[in-house]
């Protein structure tokens, strides 16, 4: 019986202690930027601070950020379903994290 109690510990402590370094596997804020200046400025205002996007359909990158519920899946999602109002854009790999990771460095507490 505490063999198992023991295993059972070990096995809580693994699954909670493993998801803070998922968590830090998030890609480069700057390169996130930087991708995101040449690809999705076209439509999106993604600096920090700008709230109205070029285009109107566009949320700026802040509002995303600072949307209720957003998270890194809610973005990988996002990213990786086609959307009636945007291009047929799939964001992969290293470009998503960095996009993320920008996406998420301008969320702001409330």
């Amino acid at each position: 019986m505490r063999l198992i109690f023991s295993y059972g510990i070990a096995g809580f402590l693994l699954v909670a202690t493993a998801q803070p370094g998922f968590a830090q596997n998030l890609g480069d804020a700057k390169a996130g930027f930087a991708y995101a200046s040449q690809i999705c400025a076209e439509c999106h205002a993604v600096q920090e601070g700008a709230r109205v996007s070029p285009n109107n359909k566009a949320p700026a990158f802040q509002v995303v950020a600072n949307s209720r519920g957003m998270t890194e899946m809610a973005l990988r999602t996002w990213f990786q379903t086609s959307h009636p109002s945007m291009p047929n854009l799939v964001i992969k790999g290293k470009d998503a994290d960095d996009v993320i990771a920008y996406i998420l460095s301008l969320k702001r507490d409330r």
